[in-house]
């Protein structure tokens, strides 16, 4: 009898390392990474109007359709994936609950302090890499002005096995352990 894919979620606030560990992942697992800032990005180049992010995003909604589309093309398919998207409970929480009918969740929390987040946050907004996606210049402005805290993220609250990740200087617990928890069944 075939297994079911695993759905490998990689949440945490912005800035907290999630898109680079579900790479690692997802290579160590030989598995597609899907991304919803990736996704959102080839958006951001395709719109003819200028892409200016903000709260009220007009590409946040189609973004989020085509991410969980995937997800379920791919997991329908047999597909064992990892997707990094900020996951926070209340809005991505509807569009995950019908996946766990089709795989097997794990969910991987990246934690690190609020210091490490803006000095990246800053790092990306400065680079020359930097994609529009990501939002980085407001939410540094949002984090200025008090209107935002890595603090006040709220994580899925999902019955699945879960794993909170400090990603400040490497991984802890490494790589070998996260996959350890994803192959546990």
């Amino acid at each position: 009898m075939p297994t079911r894919p695993t759905l490998v979620v990689v949440s945490g606030p912005p800035a907290s390392g999630k898109t680079t560990l579900a790479h690692s992942l997802a290579h160590e697992l030989g598995c597609p990474a899907i991304i919803r800032d990736e996704i959102k990005q080839g958006m951001v180049l395709s719109t003819a109007a200028a892409y200016q992010p903000g709260t009220d995003d007009p590409l946040n909604i189609p973004a989020m359709h085509a991410f969980f589309g995937t997800l379920s093309v791919l997991l329908e398919a047999g597909v064992t994936v990892v997707a990094e998207a900020a996951y926070q409970d209340r809005l991505w929480r509807p569009g995950l609950v019908p996946l766990t009918k089709i795989a097997d969740l794990r969910i991987i929390r990246c934690t690190t302090p609020t210091p490490t987040i803006i000095e990246r946050m800053t790092e990306r907004a400065d680079s020359d890499r930097h994609r529009a996606a990501h939002g980085d210049r407001q939410l540094l402005t949002d984090i200025a002005v008090g209107a935002y805290s890595p603090e006040g993220f709220v994580d899925i609250s999902l019955d699945a096995p879960t794993l909170l990740v400090n990603t400040s200087d490497g991984y802890e617990p490494a790589i070998s352990q996260l996959m350890e928890f994803i192959r546990t069944p």
